[in-house]
């Protein structure tokens, strides 16, 4: 890999999230090499790949969407219902964005309680897929960078398990931002390395798969990278596995 996508400072690498360049090695997995940050302990890996290797990456990522999530749609269709329902708690109505979309389920079950939802996702056989199933609603396949150069504003935005697998986080949330209107609400899931529930040997870890996941967050460090791109984390839900979740709101 190459073309680091991380600030980096004088004579060395900086951290992605908080770019200080107070980093240390932290462990080489598979010959990848990953360091921590000594200021927000976010652990990343160096260098990050670049898009044409996430690109890569998820192209056609579910074997012809045959596997992951799209094997029990039924079983994800209920639990998109049952985090729809607990987000109207937040937005009554209006927009609905999922980010990083997969098979449209998210964006189906937005739809069914009145949300006008669109979707994207990098893998073009997932799109396919979510045109196929659940054609009444939008579908962009590209990144959330290119689709924020010219779409309209969302009352709602969801992005659930992508923002670990982005290597250039700040270009990534600052475009997610462009897109939430003032008072608007993005909610946010992603592993947190930091959990007590987190296996002590961090390889045998689901949610530890470096290149897919390059960057492992903690709750310090994903507040500061949502605060300085204008969003309150105004809600963290408790989450027994090892991740967070949280409700942010566009300030």
């Amino acid at each position: 890999m190459s073309n680091v996508q991380t600030e980096e400072k004088p004579g060395g690498l900086a951290c992605p999230v908080c770019r200080s360049a107070e980093c240390a090695d932290f462990m080489t997995h598979k010959g990848l090499d990953l360091f921590t940050c000594g200021q927000c302990a976010t652990i990343f890996m160096h260098p990050l790949p670049t898009a044409e290797d996430i690109a890569g990456l998820y192209d056609d990522s579910y074997d012809g969407a045959t596997s992951g999530y799209f094997s029990k749609p039924d079983k994800k269709m209920r639990r998109s219902r049952g985090r729809v329902k607990y987000l109207k708690g937040f937005v009554s109505g209006g927009k609905f964005l999922d980010i990083g979309c997969n098979g449209g389920f998210m964006v189906e079950a937005a739809r069914e309680v009145g949300f006008e939802a669109q979707g994207l996702d990098l893998d073009g056989v997932s799109i396919a897929y979510a045109r196929e199933h659940y054609p009444q609603n939008t579908y962009f396949h590209g990144s959330v960078e290119d689709f924020a150069a010219d779409a309209p504003l969302f009352d709602l935005a969801y992005c659930s398990e992508v923002i670990e697998h982005v290597p250039d986080i700040h270009g990534f949330v600052a475009s997610i931002a462009k897109l939430v209107r003032p008072g608007g609400v993005l909610f946010l899931t992603t592993p947190d390395i930091s959990h007590w529930r987190r296996p002590r040997d961090l390889v045998s870890w689901d949610g530890f798969s470096p290149p897919s996941h390059c960057i492992y967050f903690n709750p310090r460090s994903l507040g500061l990278l949502m605060a300085e791109h204008g969003f309150e984390v105004v809600k963290r839900r408790i989450a027994f596995k090892p991740g967070m979740k949280l409700v942010c709101r566009k300030k």
